[in-house]
């Protein structure tokens, strides 16, 4: 009996709603990993402001492991469905096993150099001396936690593509709902503050990285973790590391903008606007979190049917996804219009913290309708195997735009013209991947299955 994989066969809209919903949901979940830990500090007598400071200057390091997790896990799944596409099976647990033990190497790493150098890193990022205690705590603990969360962010994305996203969203929400009930047991029930809330996340990321490696060893899964495929494959490593590169360096440039932000916040603002801008990035998360789900979700389904040359599919894929995306970021940018106060009150209820989080949210917001398909459509190129693409699409909003914008802006408007550089990168990033996902599927409308490999489009689409 031949296996048919429904991801050439069945109904898009069926696909997507069976890989992209569990993914959504996912992702909205393990969201509330960092954001549960800022309400749940925000409303602490103790804690409160300068707990959600810490947090906030120590967000960038975060950041980096969720890199390093986006860099093998994303660009590993992403090598992965292309050999199943290919019905190259073997290769694909070759894929598995080398991503794998990239992803515990670079943990590691990341773990030792962090507590070395913790300190001085939070004073770059802005941490006044008020604020460095709570940031030290938690950012402490966090780091040795570093393998675990990297691994069960980047494994997930492999369960996904082996087609268990139901799997990969239980192993979420079980983690996350885990860190949800120690959080107020550490924090509040043993006095144990900002170490409380990262102590409940650390125990929390371990289940869950135990949980998705063993799906890999289990009955349940098509692909296999053997021990051989844990050795290093160069080949293998590189294109993990091309594919992946994307996605990586957009975190890395949200790191990078996030200690700007810091510092430019901590310049034109004081403490407050720090605070303030935690509560923000919490909530933008919210926006954004349904966006990555999504994107999960149709890559395999993009990658493996443009791998069997049947691209009317993958445009259909990835048009659907546009629409799902807007509609998305549509509901939550009239929240931000409608609620503005409704939303920082979860965080924090300090009348100096609400009256600059409520003011912010409106600037910093303003173009976010765009921003669902510009992700959708830059991501849509690192499906295909068009990484340059998609690492340079990826990377015009938070470098090429925003960044300038952030340092250039706070000296001309203050912090108004800090919040306002958002909006600003938001549309011109929209409008550059508009032009070159056009024309791309413009290309795709060409290319003609039966003459695949005699049409220059295909060579300029695929590039592993």
């Amino acid at each position: 009996m031949v296996f048919v994989n429904p991801l050439g066969e069945e109904k898009i809209s069926k696909l997507i709603i069976k890989f992209s919903i569990p993914a959504i949901v996912g992702m909205m979940v393990n969201a509330l990993y960092n954001i549960v830990d800022r309400i749940y500090i925000g409303n602490a007598v103790d804690l409160g402001k300068n707990g959600l400071a810490g947090i906030t200057i120590g967000f960038p390091l975060m950041l980096i492991m969720l890199a390093i997790g986006v860099l093998f896990g994303v660009g590993g799944a992403t090598l992965f469905s292309i050999r199943l596409g290919q019905k190259k099976e073997e290769e694909a647990e070759k894929v598995l096993g080398n991503s794998i033990t990239l992803m515990v190497v670079a943990g590691i790493i990341y773990m030792i150099l962090g507590q070395i150098f913790l300190e001085p890193l939070l004073r770059l990022f802005g941490a006044s001396d008020v604020v460095m205690p709570y940031s030290i705590e938690y950012m402490r603990i966090i780091f040795f936690g570093s393998v675990f969360q990297i691994l069960s962010m980047g494994v997930n994305h492999f369960i996904r593509a082996d087609g268990s996203p139901r799997i990969a969203m239980l192993s979420m929400f079980i983690s996350a709902g885990i860190n949800i009930v120690l959080d107020p047991v550490f924090i509040f029930g043993f006095n144990m503050g900002m170490a409380g809330a990262a102590i409940a996340t650390v125990i929390a990321q371990a289940f869950s990285a135990i949980w998705v490696v063993y799906h890999f060893l289990g009955k349940h899964s098509k692909a296999k973790l053997h021990i051989k495929n844990l050795i290093l494959d160069s080949n293998i490593v590189n294109r993990i590391v091309s594919l992946g590169m994307p996605g990586f360096l957009l975190q890395l440039a949200s790191s990078l903008l996030n200690t700007l932000l810091n510092r430019n916040l901590f310049i034109y603002g004081g403490d407050i606007a720090v605070s303030g801008m935690g509560i923000i990035n919490s909530i933008q998360t919210l926006m954004l979190m349904p966006i990555i789900g999504l994107n999960q979700g149709v890559q395999p389904i993009i990658s493996f049917n443009f791998e069997a040359k049947k691209f009317e599919r993958v445009k259909e894929a990835v048009k659907l996804a546009i629409i799902v995306a807007t509609s998305i970021v549509l509901v939550g940018y009239l929240a931000t219009r409608l609620i503005p106060t409704v939303l920082v009150s979860m965080f924090n209820r300090e009348a100096d913290l609400m009256a600059f989080s409520t003011m912010a949210i409106g600037s910093w917001f303003f173009m976010m309708p765009v921003v669902g398909f510009q992700i959708i459509a830059a991501n849509f190129f690192q499906a295909i195997g068009r990484s340059k693409s998609a690492m340079f699409l990826t990377l015009t909003r938070q470098i090429i735009f925003l960044i300038p914008a952030v340092i250039i802006f706070p000296q001309l408007w203050g912090v108004q013209g800090l919040l306002y550089a958002a909006p600003f990168a938001d549309f011109l990033a929209a409008v550059l991947t508009g032009y070159f996902f056009i024309r791309v599927l413009k290309d795709l409308s060409n290319l003609n299955p039966e003459n695949v490999d005699q049409s220059i489009a295909a060579e300029s689409l695929l590039e592993v």
